[in-house]
């Protein structure tokens, strides 16, 4: 009787070109698998393909690696037994057929994310709090900046030393922020659904790039957990300076964040990030609480003349009569992509990208790596990594 590992058929539907190099090496490393790759380009509209994917190209594939696209029914895929998706979440294919009615083991790109979205938040929290529109400006005009006004902004600013970072679900993005964020000199405190009480329970059992996150959970100095409003205030009333928003969308986080929740984070006038799912945050009460603080600030910060009011040798305090939020940087909105008058665009001190946080050189590559971990451990009967638990969600 022969042995080794049976004859598998690889499916590969992307939006772009083969990833000719590690497909070649999947198919050094893995002799048994026939692969085939078939392009989707996508609409302007997030996840769909600008043409229907053949059903009959689902019917032998014993293994599929996808961003969305997915078989129309369980009956055109009878041979699956695994699907592999690009993204972080499944929260766009939640209604397949395939998701709602079968038991194919799913899992994601979850842990390949971090190292990049980590730089994203990173820049833009810093281009936010050191003015960096104003500093840019200044070179295009070839300016040296002399403007007393804007100098008093300059010497106002806020380095991270002894600020806190609340992290909203610590996954792996949250954690490789919040070891970014520590390192910096900040104070990190997380928040999770389920309660982690102990080490085993507190440690990254997903996918980890080498060198970064934070794989025993070390880095916050205090944990927070629950799924209801009560418990998410009590941890929302921590004395926040920055919230980063890195929850999966599922049904009990849709708007998790919304009127209650931002006059909370007014106390100390918290930056927020969220580089999640924009349907997570309440978009008008997020604007309103940006316009809250600029106007604020706006008329209190200057002179009748113009110039600027804080005196730049006194200590910078958390002023709490000041209402609304510092800023925010959104990767994410509601809709994507964000109409063009919609009024998130012009709300003060806000940062928005076109859902790009993730994107890197080592994304695809990142995707591959956690397959065939799985596939390693599938070979071996072992428990696969970043599977979604349907039930959750996630």
């Amino acid at each position: 009787m022969g042995g080794g590992p049976k004859p598998e058929h690889l499916l590969v539907i992307l939006p772009f070109n083969a990833p000719s190099k590690i497909l070649e090496r999947i198919r050094r490393k893995y002799p048994y698998v026939k692969i085939t790759f078939h392009q989707l380009l996508f609409t302007e509209t997030p996840w769909k393909g600008r043409e229907s994917v053949p059903p009959e190209i689902f019917h032998d594939a014993t293994l599929l690696i996808t961003l969305s696209a997915l078989p129309p029914t369980p009956q055109d895929c009878p041979k699956l037994e695994l699907i592999h998706f690009t993204s972080a979440g499944t929260n766009h294919v939640a209604n397949s057929p395939v998701y709602t009615d079968t038991t194919i083991p799913l899992t994601t790109s979850s842990g390949i994310h971090g190292p990049q979205i980590a730089e994203w938040v990173l820049l833009t929290t810093l281009a936010s709090s050191h003015y960096y529109a104003l500093l840019e400006s200044w070179q295009r005009k070839h300016s040296w900046g002399k403007d007393q006004r804007c100098l008093g902004l300059l010497r106002n600013v806020n380095d991270r030393v002894g600020q806190r970072l609340g992290v909203l679900g610590y996954g792996s993005i949250g954690r490789q922020v919040g070891r970014v964020a520590k390192a910096m000199g900040m104070d990190v405190i997380a928040y999770t659904a389920n309660p982690r009480g102990t080490p085993e329970s507190k440690k990254d059992h997903g996918f980890i790039v080498p060198g970064t996150g934070d794989p025993d959970g070390e880095v916050p100095i205090a944990w927070y957990s629950g799924t209801d409003k009560a418990d998410l205030h009590h941890f929302l009333g921590q004395d926040i300076d920055h919230l980063l928003v890195s929850v999966p969308l599922t049904k009990q986080t849709m708007h998790l964040l919304g009127k209650e929740e931002m006059e909370l984070l007014s106390k100390r006038n918290a930056f927020i990030t969220n580089i999640s799912r924009g349907q997570i945050i309440d978009q008008p009460a997020l604007i309103a609480a940006l316009r809250a603080f600029d106007d604020h600030v706006s008329s209190k910060d200057l002179h009748a003349d113009g110039s600027f009011a804080i005196d730049p040798e006194a200590d910078i305090k958390v002023d709490t009569t000041i209402p609304g939020l510092r800023g925010a940087a959104l990767d994410v909105t509601d809709p994507e992509p964000l109409p063009p008058d919609d009024p998130l665009w012009d709300a003060p001190n806000c940062i928005i990208t076109p859902h790009i946080s993730a994107q890197g050189s080592a994304y695809v590559d990142r995707c591959f790596q956690v397959f065939e971990v799985n596939l390693d451990r599938r070979e071996r009967g072992e428990k696969l990594i970043n599977v979604v638990d349907r039930s959750k969600g996630y």
